[in-house]
């Protein structure tokens, strides 16, 4: 066989697997959609979900998933657990799904950026900035959660955030938007105060100056960042509202959302490096002149104590801010 009939094979085949995973994406989409018809008819009070509503939140997914594993911004326990969480989010609300992507999107754009500075600087830099389950289950576990108690309360579908007609759910809404907005503007700020600040960061606890890389570390161009990132959350979930919400003319302003996506942002970045710098280790290894997370001979301590790590960090940072914000936002958000 010459060397042009084995890729003509190799096109064919890869060609007929698509075809056999698209099929199977649309026999799953089909099942759904079956067992949420049967599961409506048979309790009455559910809604049921459209066939098409099912096909996107099976393939948009999938879709998406692939191309992070194939660009290395997964790997494969990642992948597995951005399916679900993905899945869940994206039938439950399509705000849901378009936070999750520009979240997830902005994050590992900005992750692979400038990496070849970032290497020098962390030690536990990893090549394309590949995330496994662990770090799916911390920035993705609450948000998950969330959808499906928001689908156990309303059903799968769209509505404004209006605390005097929905209470519940715009509670809901607005504590996932919160941890979605703090993931966010916790990886902004990390990526690009680390390369952008000219000077170097202060501990947010003592504001002394420490070497770049230190957990609780925050540049001014760090905090900037962080609210750029939880607000650019925020617009793509108030965009959708627009796209997608019918009754916007009888219901509270949705454009407090914004304005709540880029605080969720900040203080969750502000929140993140407080807890960093208080539970988590941060040494300078005098070989390597890097900043590591576990005590060794080598290293010389800054700060911290090594109670938590990064991801458990993140995910009680996201936690506390999803609890909190929307409680304090029932309270001033707008009222028709």
């Amino acid at each position: 066989m010459t060397d042009l009939d084995d890729s003509i094979c190799k096109g064919y085949i890869k060609m007929i697997t698509n075809i056999v995973i698209l099929s199977l994406i649309v026999c799953i989409s089909l099942i759904f959609w079956i067992m949420s018809m049967t599961a409506s008819t048979y309790y009455g009070n559910l809604r049921p979900i459209s066939p098409w509503r099912w096909l996107f939140s099976v393939v948009v997914p999938v879709l998406m998933v692939s191309n992070a594993f194939k660009k290395k911004s997964l790997d494969r326990s990642g992948a597995l657990g951005g399916l679900v969480v993905g899945f869940i989010l994206t039938i439950a609300n399509l705000s849901f799904f378009t936070s999750l992507l520009v979240f997830f999107v902005s994050s590992s754009k900005l992750t692979k950026w400038k990496g070849e500075t970032k290497k020098r600087l962390d030690s536990e830099y990893k090549e394309g900035g590949q995330r496994n389950w662990v770090q799916v289950f911390c920035n993705g576990a609450l948000p998950t959660e969330l959808a499906l108690l928001y689908m156990i309360e309303n059903g799968p579908g769209e509505i404004p955030i209006d605390f005097s007609k929905h209470y519940t759910a715009s509670w809901m809404c607005l504590s996932l938007l919160a941890a979605l907005a703090c993931s966010a503007g916790d990886t902004w700020a990390s990526e690009v105060g680390t390369v952008l600040s000219k000077s170097l960061p202060r501990l947010i606890t003592t504001w002394e100056k420490v070497p770049v890389g230190t957990n609780g570390g925050v540049t001014l161009v760090g905090l900037a960042a962080s609210l750029l990132g939880g607000t650019f959350v925020g617009v793509a979930y108030f965009l959708t509202q627009l796209a997608f919400v019918n009754d916007l003319d009888i219901s509270a302003p949705q454009w407090p959302i914004i304005v709540f996506g880029g605080l969720a942002g900040l203080l969750g970045s502000i929140l993140d490096s407080y807890l960093g710098a208080t539970m988590q280790f941060s040494g300078l290894d005098e070989s390597t002149g890097m900043v590591v997370n576990s005590a060794t001979n080598e290293a010389k301590y800054i700060a911290g104590k090594p109670i938590l790590d990064n991801n458990a960090v993140n995910l009680f940072s996201s936690v506390l801010i999803a609890l909190l914000l929307p409680t304090a936002a029932c309270v001033l958000w707008p009222r028709v």
